[in-house]
């Protein structure tokens, strides 16, 4: 039996990559059906060690470790934090993915993982240096563990779907990936970087140079729509963790020279890629790891009140963005209705002020609470939101009764329901009711991610079960050094799903995953080699 990792393996997994999805040359879709009920799982298809779920920031650096690249300590680096730098001198002669991460982050918060990887990328940052990394990066072809990333559109993920107009929240340094700083692309590429915050587009387009420069294209594939991942086997073993000795029924990837391989197929994932004539071409994959990379913008958050479905409530900064390039807003004498009190609102409520149409902007929190984004925010980088703090806290309803001509603030307030005739009905904490005015409502209270393809839409492996699946008040449950679902084996998440919504630090996502695959697989190995892999068609 072999490794699943060799050079001839992943050249016939990627002849299968092509026959499934076509090659990206332009060579046509063989098209495949989509596989009826009654086929077995034991028939030719592909199966693959690792399916990821989303092409983003967080899809794109797990794909990148999968390739083999490897971080070492730099041999001049001294990190800044004297105790962190004396344990990773004890092992200067392993990669990071090849150390004891839960011994590397000790102190460290509740993502350890995370803040870790952190630390050795951008030493210090949080305190406004701007150290280098102590870490180099390697190519090592034998640690290439095959999978494929699918996503909806390009690499780079939401990033592409994002307003161009606004700045980035964070500096272009934190939003890069491993490997390729942003200055060099910027740099490569002649683009003018006035400002250490960037814009969206210019974020994309990093994202899907990066997958081009790091050699990770035939990994991904694009246009393609996940409609279902469900688990094949289960078995008493599964309950119990043991990951290397399970005793269930499980099928092999038969290869041309009739050896199994170590694949396991723990996973059915179903779906459909978009040809480029709009028809949809499906497909089926088993793999024996599933990483959910999706994000969170998949679902704009909703208030659940009545007539919120009228055409004039808009839940997105792109609707209210068309709205007004096309000028339906232009000339209208009632002011629009902004609800929500996070960056997006801000940003909103920005571009409102800028495009002179006055605003209403209603939240429920106190302008006080600690809890606000703009109060992490310094005041020397982000200028423009503090202006939108600052008209909250002076320009609230509560200081003068009546409407400010360009915006009057709310807080403390509550959308009870919204009336066909454009007017809202608001109540504040004491329980009074206003009826307002106005022209359009859009809705930016954060979004959710979707996560309908998985059994129950995932509600059942966050920190609070039975409960929908949002970044904040209940991401997904993992163990914090592997990112596997503590629920659900095999299963991984990264990202904004669990937690992780900066891109600074949903690369430390990448590499908990990566670390725990590369360990089982070292151990099957070492398993097989002795002899005892065997038994049951058990790898």
């Amino acid at each position: 039996i072999r490794s699943y990792s060799g050079p001839d393996t992943e050249g016939q997994l990627l002849n299968s990559f092509i026959q499934y999805f076509g090659d990206s040359l332009g060579r046509k879709v063989k098209r495949m059906p989509l596989i009826e009920e009654t086929v077995l799982p034991g028939d030719s298809l592909l199966t693959l060690p690792v399916v990821i779920i989303g092409n983003g920031p967080s899809g794109i650096c797990l794909s990148y470790l999968l390739s083999g690249y490897r971080p070492y300590l730099s041999p001049e680096a001294i990190h800044p934090n004297p105790i962190l730098h004396t344990k990773l001198e004890e092992a200067r002669h392993l990669s990071i993915v090849d150390q004891d991460l839960e011994y590397l982050s000790e102190g460290c918060s509740s993502n350890p993982v995370a803040v870790l990887f952190d630390t050795l990328l951008h030493p210090d940052a949080d305190f406004g240096y701007d150290y280098p990394p102590v870490l180099h990066w390697k190519l090592e072809q034998h640690n290439y563990i095959p999978h494929i990333v699918l996503g909806k559109g390009p690499p780079g993920g939401a990033w592409h779907s994002m307003e161009g107009s606004m700045l980035t929240i964070s500096f272009g340094d934190w939003m890069e990936l491993p490997g390729l700083t942003f200055k060099e692309w910027a740099a490569s590429k002649r683009r003018n970087i006035k400002s250490d915050r960037v814009m969206p587009e210019e974020i994309a387009c990093y994202y899907k140079h990066y997958v081009t420069v790091m050699g990770l294209q035939k990994n991904f594939r694009d246009n393609v729509y996940i409609t279902s991942v469900s688990r094949l086997y289960r078995g008493k073993d599964d309950e119990d963790r043991s990951q290397l000795n399970e005793n269930i029924s499980t099928q092999h990837l038969e290869m041309e020279d009739g050896q199994k391989s170590l694949i396991k197929r723990n996973w059915e994932v179903r779906g459909y890629q978009r040809a480029t004539d709009g028809s949809h071409v499906p497909f089926c994959l088993f793999a024996e790891n599933v990483a959910l990379a999706t994000g969170t913008f998949d679902s704009p958050g909703r208030l659940q009140v009545e007539g919120e479905d009228f055409p004039f409530v808009l839940h997105s900064m792109s609707d209210f963005g068309a709205a007004i390039s096309k000028g339906k807003l232009r000339g209208k004498a009632d002011p629009v209705l902004i609800v929500g009190a996070g960056l997006t609102a801000a940003d909103a409520v920005l571009c409102a002020y800028n495009n002179n149409i006055p605003v209403i902007h209603v939240f429920r929190r106190r302008v006080t609470d600690t809890s606000l984004i703009f109060k992490q925010l310094p005041k020397k980088l982000y200028p423009e939101y503090h202006k939108v703090y600052h008209m909250m806290c002076t320009q609230s309803h509560t200081v003068d009764s009546n409407l400010h001509s360009a915006y009057t603030s709310f807080p403390e307030h509550n959308v009870l329901s919204f009336k066909p005739e454009m007017k809202c009905v608001l109540q504040s904490a004491s329980g009074l009711k206003k009826i307002l005015k106005f022209s359009v409502a859009l809705v930016l209270i954060g979004s959710h991610p979707n996560l309908f393809f998985l059994k129950d839409q995932g509600h059942s492996i966050g920190h609070h079960s039975n409960q929908p699946i949002t970044c904040k008040g209940n991401p997904i449950e993992i163990d914090p050094y592997t990112y596997e679902c503590t629920k659900e084996a095999n299963l991984f998440a990264l990202g904004p799903l669990v937690g992780d919504n900066f891109v600074r630090f949903l690369k430390g996502g990448a590499l908990g995953i990566a670390r725990c695959l590369a360990t089982r697989q070292k151990k099957k190995h070492e398993l097989i080699e002795s002899g005892d892999g065997g038994g049951d068609g058990v790898p």
